[in-house]
């Protein structure tokens, strides 16, 4: 399945992907499309050339300038070669999702190959964990195509840097990406959005993921998408430990819930629904089985540490005349795109979805999905016990005179 460009590199080792390679593989910003790019139901928006802010219009269409194009004539080194249905390629894999992916994975039995950016620090604990390591930049997509030789399944589970703007990767590199993984015969993709994103039009980050489900959808890639509500994980930084180490925890006037989802129950069902042909093609969402207002999850926080917050409140009006305000000049837009964000998250939205359908789907037992209530009185019942020895460690080495 092999040419002399593309070399795989060794299970649990660290391999940087620079073969030359063709130009019938890979032509950059190519004339002609590689895929239809233009959606039409909805509400609003122009990308020209992926431009923003956005621009109203009579119905949403998303144009992107092709970033790559690949041949598949010529991607197909070895006609006839089956790939094994094992092997997937992970990509944002270092992050709060795609560590837990990659580590359900590797405990299912596959072949796993995580694409990591080029870092100062490698990725070293998946290689650690048993998965081939291959340096690529979705922002670079002439990175992008030998990473997909031999690989049957990819599951993008990849976002932007804060310090980036958010088209970078998230609709460009998405673009780029799925129009490689078409070229070289990629059997499944499996897409992870955000709930909702069909409904903000106005927010880039959303009407992103939304335009980008449009996209794969249109690719014919054989596909899953999986929309998301919040992980649970996001909140022990967030709410736990601030509150453990006595700072401000910052919270909103808005009455907004979220169904929290432990990221380890995100993996267990995603490759549930991979293995299940009838989910093919189809939109899931998974949502946790409450939504909470992020007071409720304060004071959860509070009860099961034993003590109170020092909660600031940030009014939601402020968020919106802060969004406004850096609106104003250009260098401040992609501060402005995830103000927008966090304005909707501040909104009186629900994000959460009915699970009964989904389960029967996926042949889940709902109580085999971890709670909030469960997920933190085990990390404070761990951190609080920790905390309680290293105390009790510090008596026994103190020395008095």
């Amino acid at each position: 399945m092999m040419s002399s460009w593309a070399v795989l590199a060794n299970k649990g080792s660290q391999h940087n992907w620079r073969p030359p390679l063709p130009n019938s593989i890979v032509a950059i910003l190519c004339p002609k499309p590689a895929l239809s790019t233009a959606y039409s139901p909805g509400a609003t928006l122009h990308h020209s050339k992926v431009s923003f802010p956005f621009l109203p219009s009579p119905g949403r269409r998303c144009y992107v300038r092709p970033l790559v194009m690949c041949s598949a004539s010529a991607a197909n080194l070895a006609p006839g070669t089956p790939v094994r249905q094992t092997s997937i390629l992970v990509v944002g894999s270092t992050g709060t999702l795609g560590r837990q992916i990659v580590r359900r994975a590797l405990d299912e039995g596959y072949d796993v190959r995580c694409l990591v950016r080029p870092r100062p620090a490698p990725a070293d604990f998946l290689r650690d964990w048993g998965a081939t390591v291959v340096n690529a930049d979705l922002s670079k997509p002439e990175t992008i195509p030998a990473t997909l030789v031999g690989i049957h399944t990819v599951i993008d589970c990849a976002t932007g840097r804060p310090e980036e703007p958010i088209k970078t990767v998230d609709w460009e590199g998405k673009v780029a990406l799925i129009q490689c993984a078409k070229a070289m015969g990629i059997q499944k993709f499996v897409f992870f959005s955000i709930h909702n994103c069909d409904k903000h039009p106005e927010v880039p980050l959303m009407e992103i993921k939304y335009c980008t489900e449009k996209f794969l959808k249109d690719s014919g890639i054989n596909h899953i998408t999986i929309r998301l509500c919040g992980f649970m994980q996001g909140l022990i930084g967030q709410y736990a430990v601030p509150i453990l180490e006595e700072k401000s925890v910052w919270g909103t006037d808005a009455p907004t819930r979220i169904a929290y989802m432990d990221t380890q129950d995100v993996a267990r069902l995603t490759f549930i629904a991979l293995r299940n042909e009838k989910v093919n093609g189809k939109l899931l969402t998974f949502a946790g089985p409450r939504a909470w207002t992020s007071q409720e999850v304060i004071t959860l926080c509070e009860r099961l540490a034993g003590q109170d917050a020092n909660v600031t409140t940030v009014p939601v009006s402020v968020l919106r005349l802060t969004r406004q305000l850096t609106r104003l000049f250009e260098w401040t837009n992609d501060v402005a795109d995830r103000l927008a964000f966090s304005e909707v998250l501040t909104s009186d939205t629900v994000f959460s979805a009915p699970m009964s359908e989904t389960y029967s789907l996926l042949g889940v037992d709902a109580k085999d999905v971890v709670s909030l209530e469960k997920y933190l009185q085990d990390y404070f019942t761990n951190i609080l016990k920790k905390l309680k020895d290293l105390k009790a460690q510090s008596k026994q080495t103190d020395i008095y005179f």
